[in-house]
């Protein structure tokens, strides 16, 4: 690593970095407020953050107080005042943000604050000023809307753009009430309400209909949701731009409702191809007008016209086109249409536009370097910019030249779906973004946070917004230290050991791992489910341990109390894998008796996981549900709503071809649907073995299917959205109990399998005993010298 920063810090002084960004076709993307509304925004910012004592600061915005392309902060002492000058108004609140976090050790997350206002103490003389390495700190996945904030009313708005602007983000996505518009678009064109209805998916799905995966899926969109979602809409927006953020708006990507064939039957169009298991004829593949199909610019300029008129435009829009799909057509000549048409598209509508796509895309094999040239290639230089999207473990900037002169934004997706489990990969986050600024002819403008969905793993994402001024990489173990410092409010030797054996497990995935947190507790049951560990257990337990140890300490921190529960939770999804183990050992020895005492281990797991969980207002299915039916006018939205937030965290479509993938470990959701499949499934074994047939797992999933999983979707069970119980003695309760059944050497040697991708073989050959088990782990593809492992019952 140390050699890595040392090439790091050579290339930047040789002045390779951004050696070939071209960043004037960018200058008209600026705040379109006045400094004055800026300064005010901070302020009220400042007052909704810290009450009277923000009448200690005095914000300032000057629009030439930065270098080109960069924004700036200063810090200075006035008259018992801290004057606070930003080269824009996010550039003061990040400049607030500072002060609170280096003098006051604040913390700001989406888990909750703390900030313990120390007085009004005063900068260094000759003030302090900060200055940002590049031009965008960009935030958002398309799907981040429909995973995480897809529910949210105004309040929640309100204290996630603070966070943007506090975070120093300036170039978030905004595509709220998208479909109002689009719904006048077509009706002004002739279609009909019932073929929109069957075109837009529903709330908690319109992503994926956007991007033309599906079509139809989850609506119909009642009309109450369209009048609401503009309404929310002109505030999300009318705020970012107060604090000089500039949002990225939606655009048209040429996929159409069949009701425009319908309309214009001459018309050329393709299907897009099958996606994520929807079923061919009704939900997926919808219609994609061909590039060169005149439609193709005429309804995207319709709709750029419609949604100015109704927001206004700050001139950049994103659009992504075969998302997770293979073109219809793989010539060079097609995929340089497509880019034309798409940029020829947005210059009709505004001839200032700047298109954003993800180049999650180009991930796939299909994607070789000519196809992305040919695709980028009648996109004028400047005029696009390119969010390599999994940069920490799979940037494409390096195979593409820096995306042949294209500028391009270095993300951290980090999270799919949504999913709880710890983890990350803070030593690629550390490095990457200096190795990409110093690429050979580097055309990167920013830094960006991409991941799908929120509400999990603070420590990286503050981690990763670090990046604004960070110069070089850092320590990360004195980071995370500092870091638990500032989230509790006080340091505690047992949290520092804590969290710096976090930082070198969990937190320091190194290979190329695509995390979707489908650890077994959460899948749907088979004999056959493979562990997922890149880390030393071991080190995560005695993390676990001085957690338990700091409880006494730190129990007056709603923020302690949230990592307690957390770091509990992966330590019982982990016990969970060993129980697993257990129970098919059993059933693959023939012993009945193992195999039904193994289960009931097995089963209250889920239960003991569950009241943890409901412990903590983060961990509650029922806040989920009812901020769904929230937005409901009448019985029937509140059923479509409800039905779409629990479709999406279990089955992802009419026949689960996505299931899991959005998987929550909430209070809720572990007792009353994992842990209802998996009873399923272990009834099925005992079953199977007291009649001496084989389990037949094509049968077990249609009956976990139609007695556990539909059911589950359709129910209207109200869960709670009040705590109960006590954080601190549920997690010392659950430490009592499973901690000695950590001690397996089984759960001690899990990263060496995961780690080779080698699969999982379970064995009969064991030996049974009053008090303790014998058994034989071996793997498929690797062997070791001793794979006895003892495990006591």
């Amino acid at each position: 690593m140390q050699r890595v920063i040392v090439l790091i810090l050579l290339l930047s002084w040789c002045g390779i970095s951004h050696a070939g960004a071209d960043f004037s076709s960018l200058d008209h993307l600026r705040p379109r407020t006045s400094p004055s509304t800026q300064a005010a925004t901070v302020q009220d910012l400042a007052k909704r953050k810290l009450g009277t004592h923000a009448d200690f600061f005095e914000i300032h915005v000057k629009t030439d107080f930065a270098p080109a392309n960069k924004d700036r902060f200063m810090l200075q002492n006035g008259d018992n005042k801290l004057i606070i000058t930003g080269s824009s108004g996010v550039a003061a609140a990040w400049g607030l943000h500072y002060y609170l976090q280096h003098y006051h050790g604040a913390h700001f997350s989406w888990a909750g604050d703390q900030v313990q206002w120390r007085g009004n103490i005063p900068v260094p003389d000759g003030g302090v000023t900060v200055t940002s390495n590049d031009k965008f700190r960009y935030y958002q996945n398309v799907c981040t809307v429909s995973y995480s904030s897809v529910w949210w009313k105004w309040e929640r708005w309100e204290r996630e753009i603070d966070w943007m602007a506090l975070s120093g983000i300036n170039l978030p996505l905004a595509f709220t009430g998208a479909e109002a518009i689009w719904q006048r678009v077509y009706l002004k064109m002739g279609l009909t309400q019932a073929e929109l209805d069957a075109y837009f998916g529903g709330a908690a799905f319109l992503a994926w209909a956007r991007m033309g995966n599906i079509r139809g899926w989850g609506g119909p969109l009642p009309q109450a949701w369209h009048t609401q979602q503009v309404a929310l809409q002109h505030k999300i927006l009318d705020r970012m731009r107060s604090f000089g953020i500039i949002p990225v708006l939606p655009a048209f990507a040429g996929y159409i409702p069949k009701g425009v064939l319908r309309i214009f039957p001459n018309a050329s169009f393709s299907r897009s191809s099958s996606w994520g298991g929807f079923p061919n004829k009704t939900w997926c593949c919808p219609y994609l007008l061909d590039p060169d199909e005149p439609l193709f610019q005429k309804i995207g300029a319709s709709f750029m016209s419609e949604y100015i008129k109704e927001f206004g435009t700050d001139h950049i829009y994103n659009a992504d086109l075969f998302n997770e799909m293979t073109p219809p057509k793989a010539n060079l000549s097609y995929l340089a249409s497509v880019g034309k048409a798409m940029f020829n598209t947005l210059k009709a509508g505004d001839p200032q536009a700047i298109w954003v796509m993800q180049s999650w895309l180009f991930i796939d094999s299909f994607w070789n370097a000519s196809r992305v040239k040919a695709y980028l290639s009648e996109v004028p230089l400047g005029k696009l910019i390119l969010l390599d999207l999994f940069a920490e473990q799979k940037p494409q900037y390096q195979r593409f030249e820096s995306y042949f002169g294209h500028l391009f934004i270095w993300c951290m997706l980090h999270n799919f779906g949504g999913t709880i489990g710890l983890f990350g990969s803070s030593e690629n986050v550390n490095m990457g973004p200096f190795l990409a600024r110093s690429f050979p002819n580097s055309t990167m403008i920013g830094t960006g946070i991409t991941m799908e969905g929120i509400n999990q793993n603070d420590v990286m994402y503050e981690f990763m917004n670090g990046h604004i001024a960070r110069k070089q990489p850092i320590d990360l173990t004195t980071w995370f230290q500092d870091y638990a410092v500032r989230r509790y409010g006080q340091a505690n030797p047992y949290i520092a050991t804590a969290w710096s054996l976090l930082q070198k497990t969990v937190y320091n995935c190194t290979s190329k791992l695509e995390n979707h947190g489908k650890y077994i507790i959460v899948r749907r049951p088979s004999k056959h489910l493979q562990p997922i560990v890149w880390y030393s257990t071991s080190d995560l337990f005695t993390a676990w341990d001085n957690f338990v140890r700091a409880s006494s300490s730190l129990a007056s921190s709603d923020l302690f109390r949230y990592d307690l529960v957390d770091v509990t939770r992966q330590v019982l999804q982990l016990i969970a894998v060993n129980y697993y183990s257990d129970v098919m050992h059993s059933f693959h020895s023939k012993n009945l008796t193992a195999l039904k005492q193994n289960s009931v281990k097995f089963l209250n797991l889920f239960t003991d996981m569950d009241i943890l969980l409901g412990t903590d207002k983060h961990f509650l299915l029922g806040n989920w549900l009812e901020a769904a039916k929230s937005w409901a006018t009448t019985d029937d939205e509140a059923k479509l709503y409800e039905y779409n937030a629990r479709n999406q965290i279990t089955l992802w479509g009419p026949t689960g071809g996505l299931r899991d993938y959005a998987c929550k470990q909430w209070a809720g959701m572990m007792e009353m649907f994992y842990k209802e499949r998996w009873s399923l499934f272990l009834n099925t074994l005992i079953y199977d073995l007291q009649k001496n047939v084989s389990f037949n797992q094509s049968q077990f999933d249609k009956d976990v299917f139609n007695q556990v999983e539909v059911p589950f979707t359709f129910d209207r069970t109200i869960f709670p959205t009040i705590t109960k119980g006590d954080s601190i003695e549920q997690a010392a309760r659950i430490h009592t109990k499973y901690r000695i059944e950590t001690r397996s050497q089984f759960l001690n040697r899990l990263k060496e399998f995961s780690s080779t991708r080698t699969k999982y073989s379970w064995t009969m050959d064991r030996q049974e005993g009053p008090f303790q088990t014998k058994i034989d782990r071996k793997w498929k593809g690797g062997s070791f010298e001793d794979n006895r492992i003892n495990i006591m019952l």
